[in-house]
C-alpha cells in the first residue's frame, strides 16, 4: 500500500460556507482521497490522499470543476547540458512525475524550464534531484544575478572546451586523411615504409583523439538510453561508433579488410558534430540577450536622502518612501515620483522611445531608466518585484517559454522522428547489401551518412527560438507580448475593435457647449458638478473641470447612484439631480421636448458628446463634450485597413456622435451605444463565422472585452504592465504600436513557419541522398563528412534565421519616429 500524502491548497473564489462544503464535497467524492478541509478564513484546503490513486491533479481539477482556483507557484529554472528536442521531452517527464508538479514547459532557446507546483508537496530540492537524475544541469532560479553570473561562465567554458576538441579534430582529421592517401613511399624508403603498418599507426593516432570528441556525444546517448529515450545523441553514437569500430575490426582484419578503414571519417564526423554543438551553443546564447540586457539595467546602488545626508545604499536596502537622489548620467534606481527638480530621462530601453523625455515635480520615473542632464530627487513609489522592470523580465521570462500552436507539428514530428531515422537507416543498409547486392563498405557508408545527416535538433529549434527572440525584440520596443499564443494569434488577425474613449481620444474630454431650460447656466452647471462629483467617469471629470474653470463652488450632495454607461442620479441641495446620456433618460422615463432634441442632434452630428441634465424630472440642460482624437489614431486605422483588417469601434455614444468621429477615422463599422458590460458580446458577434478578432482597450474598464477577444491589446499601461487581461501590453500609449505589435506577430509567425519548412524540407531532401535514392541514376552518394557537416549547418540556420528578428523594426516603428 502506497504511503499517504497531505497537500496544502491555497484556493481563490470562496465567498461563504457553501463554497468550502462544495468543494470539501468535490474532493472527498474522489477516490484515493481520504480527508478534506477547507478553511474559508485563510483560503486554503488540506487534503490527505493515496498518491497512487489519485495525482495532486485530480485535486485540482476537482476544485477547478466546483467553479474555484488554486494558486500554485510558479518558478523560472536554468537548465544546463540540453542539446535538442528529446532532452526536453526527458526534462519534462522527469518533472512531471514529480507528484506536486502541476505543468512543465521546457524551452530549448532561453535554457529555461517553466514549473507551476505545489510547495506543500515539492520543494526546489526535489527539481533539482530529478533534473540532475536525468542527467542535466540544475544552475538555479533563472533571473538571480549568480544564476546568470553561472550560466554565462559554464556557456563561456563550453564553448572553450568545444573548440579545443574541435581544432584537435580537424587537426587528427588531416593527418590521417594525409597518411591514408598520400603515397608515402615515394618520401620514405621501402625497407622502412614496408616496416611501419600504416593501419596500426592510425590507430595508435585516431584513439585518444576519437575518445576525447566522442566522449560527450557517448555520454548523452548512455544518459539518454538510461531515461529510455531515443534522442540525436544516440542517432550520433551510433553512426561514428559503426565508423570507428569497423576501422578497428578492418585494422586486425577480423571480419572486414583494410578496405573498411574509415579513422579519418570518424574523426571528422565527431569534429563536425561537435562543430555543429559549437555553433548552436554560441547562437542560442544571443536569443536571450533581450532578457539579459533588461536584467542588466537594474541598478545595484542608489542614493538615499537622510536627515543627515546623502548615503549609498544596495538597491535591496530601498523601501517605498524613501527619498532617493539621482544625478546626472545615473540610472534611476527604483519607480519613484519625482519631488524636486528637472530633467530629461532616456526610457527607450523600457518604452522603445529614442528621444528622452522631460522630468519635472509631480511627474513618475521608471526604475533602470538613466537620467541624462538635470538632479531629480524623487520618492520611491514600487521597489524590487514591485517595479515596472521586474515585472517586465517577469513577464518576458514567462512569454518566452509559451509555446504557440503552431509548435505542436514540430513536437509531433520530433516525437516520430528518431525511430523513423533508425528504421531508415537500417532498413537502407539491408538493401543495398542484401538486396543490390553491393558491398559491405557501401552499405556501411550509407547506414552512416543517414545516422549522422537527420537532425531533429533543426525541428526542435524552430519556433522556441522565433519566440524567445521575437518576445524579447517587442520588449525592447515596449510591446510586451505576453504568450507564445498571443503571438500566434496576433498573425492570424482579421479584424480589430477600438474602444473609443481613452484608447481613441486623449480620455480627456472638454465642455464646449450648455444650454439651459428655464434655468442659470452657473446654478445648471453647479448642480451638474454636485451630483457628478462622486463619479470616475471621464465625463464627469469634464463638467467637474468646467465648473472649476468657472470658479462655481460644488454644490452639496446627498443620495448617489451610478448606472454604469448610462450616468448617475444624485441628490443635491435636496433636489434630484440625472446627469446622463439618452439611455438614462429612456431608463428614467424622462422626456425630451423637440427643442431640446434638435439642440443635440446638432452637437451630436459634429461628433460631440451629449450630455443631458433633469432636475426633479425635468429637463434642465443639455451639455456638449468633446474629446480630442489621439494625434496617431487616423494614421493607425488607416495602417490596419492597409493590413486587409476590418476596423470597429465600439462606444457607449450615441448613433450620431459616434458616427461623427468614425468618420474623421475612416471607421465603417461603428457599433454605438454599447454598455461597458455589452461589450464583450459585441466582440463575440465580431467573432462568428470564425474571424479572429483584437480588441484594443485600457486593460481596466474593458477587461471583459479584452478577455473575449482572440487578442486582447491594453494600450497605454505604462509602468502598470501587469494587466491581467490584456494579451500584449503597450507601455506607450500610442496607437501606432498597436500596427508595432500586428505587424511583428505577424514577422515572428512568419519566421516560425519558414523554420519549419526549412527544418522540414533539410531532412525530405538529405535523408533520402544519404539513403542512396541517386546513386541507381546518378551514381551519387553522401559522404559521412559532408553529411555531418549538413547536419551542423542546419541548427544553425534555424537559429540565424530566427537572429534576424532582433534587428526586426515593425513599419509602424519608423512612422512613430518620423513623426507620423
Amino acid at each position: 500500500m502506497s504511503e499517504g500524502r497531505k497537500a496544502e491548497l491555497k484556493i481563490s473564489g470562496m465567498v461563504c460556507a457553501t463554497c468550502s462544503n462544495t468543494i470539501e464535497k468535490s474532493l472527498r467524492n474522489l477516490k484515493g482521497v481520504d480527508k478534506a478541509d477547507i478553511n474559508l478564513a485563510t483560503e486554503t484546503g488540506s487534503v490527505e490522499y493515496d498518491p497512487s490513486q489519485v495525482r495532486l491533479a485530480d485535486l485540482e481539477k476537482a476544485v477547478r470543476d466546483s467553479g474555484y482556483n488554486v494558486i500554485n507557484e510558479k518558478s523560472v529554472i536554468k537548465v544546463g547540458g540540453m542539446v535538442c528536442s528529446n532532452c526536453v521531452l526527458t526534462i519534462e517527464d522527469s518533472l512531471k512525475k514529480l507528484d506536486g508538479v502541476v505543468e512543465v514547459r521546457v524551452n530549448l532557446a532561453s535554457e529555461n524550464a517553466y514549473v507551476t507546483y505545489n510547495p506543500s508537496l515539492v520543494s526546489q530540492e526535489d527539481m533539482l534531484e530529478a533534473i540532475e537524475d536525468a542527467g542535466y544541469q540544475y544552475l538555479g532560479l533563472a533571473g538571480e544575478e549568480k544564476v546568470v553570473d553561472l550560466e554565462r561562465e559554464l556557456r563561456d567554458r563550453d564553448l572553450l572546451d568545444k573548440r579545443r576538441r574541435i581544432v584537435i579534430g580537424f587537426a587528427a582529421s588531416i593527418l590521417l586523411m594525409l597518411m591514408m592517401y598520400l603515397p608515402w613511399d615515394r618520401f620514405v624508403s621501402m625497407d622502412a615504409f614496408m616496416s611501419i603498418n600504416m593501419n596500426y599507426l592510425m590507430l595508435i593516432i585516431s584513439a585518444p583523439v576519437f575518445v576525447y570528441l566522442s566522449f560527450p556525444i557517448f555520454t548523452a546517448g548512455m544518459r539518454a538510453l538510461r531515461n529510455r529515450n531515443l534522442d540525436m545523441n544516440v542517432m550520433y553514437s551510433l553512426g561514428i561508433g559503426v565508423a570507428y569500430i569497423s576501422s578497428v575490426f578492418a585494422t586486425f582484419n577480423i571480419v572486414l579488410t583494410s578496405d573498411y578503414i574509415f579513422y579519418d571519417t570518424a574523426i571528422m564526423l565527431a569534429t563536425f558534430l561537435t562543430l555543429g554543438r559549437y555553433l548552436e551553443t554560441r547562437a542560442k546564447g544571443r536569443t536571450s540577450e533581450a532578457i539579459k540586457k533588461l536584467a542588466g539595467l537594474q541598478p545595484k546602488m542608489a542614493t538615499l536622502l537622510r536627515e543627515r545626508g546623502e548615503s549609498e545604499v544596495p538597491i535591496e536596502e530601498v523601501q517605498v518612501d524613501d527619498r532617493l537622489v539621482v544625478k546626472p548620467g545615473e540610472k534611476i534606481p527604483v519607480d519613484g515620483l519625482v519631488l524636486d527638480g528637472k530633467s530629461y530621462v532616456d526610457e527607450s530601453i523600457i518604452t522603445g522611445e529614442p528621444v528622452p523625455v522631460l522630468k519635472e515635480k509631480g511627474l513618475n520615473v521608471i526604475g533602470g531608466t538613466i537620467n541624462k542632464n538635470g538632479m531629480l530627487q524623487i520618492k520611491a513609489t514600487k521597489v524590487g518585484k514591485d517595479s515596472a522592470l521586474a515585472q517586465i523580465i517577469s513577464l518576458v521570462e514567462v512569454a518566452q517559454g509559451s509555446r504557440p500552436p503552431i509548435q505542436r507539428i514540430a513536437d509531433k514530428a520530433v516525437s516520430y522522428f528518431i525511430p523513423i531515422i533508425l528504421i531508415i537507416a537500417f532498413g537502407s543498409f539491408a538493401y543495398w547489401y542484401f538486396i543490390a547486392k553491393e558491398t559491405l563498405l557501401f552499405a556501411l557508408t550509407i547506414l552512416i551518412s543517414v545516422l549522422v545527416v537527420a537532425c531533429p535538433c533543426a525541428l526542435g529549434l524552430a519556433s522556441p527560438t522565433a519566440v524567445t527572440v521575437g518576445i524579447g525584440r517587442g520588449a525592447e520596443l515596449g510591446i510586451l507580448i505576453k504568450s507564445g499564443e498571443a503571438l500566434e494569434a496576433s498573425g492570424k488577425l482579421m479584424a480589430t475593435a477600438f474602444d473609443k474613449t481613452g484608447t481613441l481620444t486623449v480620455g480627456k474630454p472638454e465642455v464646449t457647449d450648455m444650454v439651459a431650460f428655464g434655468i442659470d447656466k452657473k446654478e445648471l452647471l453647479r448642480l451638474a458638478a454636485g451630483a457628478e462629483k462622486h463619479s470616475e467617469h471621464p465625463l464627469a471629470e469634464a463638467v467637474l473641470k468646467k465648473a472649476e474653470a468657472e470658479g462655481i463652488s460644488l454644490a452639496d450632495g446627498g443620495e448617489f447612484e451610478a448606472y454604469p454607461g448610462k450616468g448617475v442620479v444624485a441628490t443635491v441641495d435636496g433636489k434630484v439631480v440625472i446627469v446622463g446620456n439618452r439611455m438614462l433618460f429612456r431608463h428614467m422615463a424622462l422626456d425630451l421636448p423637440e427643442d431640446a432634441l434638435t439642440n443635440a442632434t446638432s452637437f451630436e452630428e459634429q461628433g460631440k458628446t451629449v450630455v443631458l441634465m433633469a432636475v426633479e424630472t425635468k429637463l434642465a440642460g443639455i451639455f456638449a463634450v468633446s474629446d480630442r482624437l489621439k494625434d496617431t489614431a487616423i494614421a493607425a486605422v488607416s495602417e490596419i485597413k492597409r493590413m486587409n483588417m476590418n476596423v470597429t469601434m465600439i462606444t457607449g455614444d450615441n448613433a450620431r456622435s459616434a458616427a461623427a468621429i468614425a468618420a474623421q477615422l475612416g471607421i465603417d463599422d461603428v457599433h454605438s451605444e454599447v454598455l461597458p458590460e455589452e461589450k464583450a458580446n459585441e466582440i463575440k458577434e465580431i467573432q462568428k463565422g470564425g474571424v479572429v478578432v483584437a480588441f484594443v482597450g485600457d486593460g481596466i474598464n474593458d477587461a471583459p472585452a479584452l478577455a473575449q477577444a482572440d487578442v486582447g491589446i491594453a494600450i497605454g499601461s505604462g509602468t502598470d504592465v501587469a494587466v491581467e487581461t490584456g494579451d500584449i501590453v503597450l507601455i506607450r500609449d500610442d496607437l501606432l504600436d498597436v500596427v508595432a505589435g500586428i505587424q511583428l506577430s505577424r514577422k515572428v509567425l512568419s519566421r516560425i513557419k519558414q523554420n519549419i519548412f526549412w527544418a522540414f524540407a533539410y531532412n525530405i531532401a538529405l535523408v533520402p541522398i544519404a539513403a542512396g535514392i541517386l546513386y541507381p541514376s546518378l551514381g551519387i552518394i553522401f559522404r559521412p563528412e559532408l553529411a555531418a557537416l549538413a547536419m551542423a549547418l542546419s541548427s544553425v540556420t534555424v537559429i540565424s534565421l530566427s537572429l534576424r528578428l532582433k534587428k526586426y523594426l515593425p513599419p509602424a516603428k519608423h512612422m512613430i519616429r518620423n513623426g507620423g
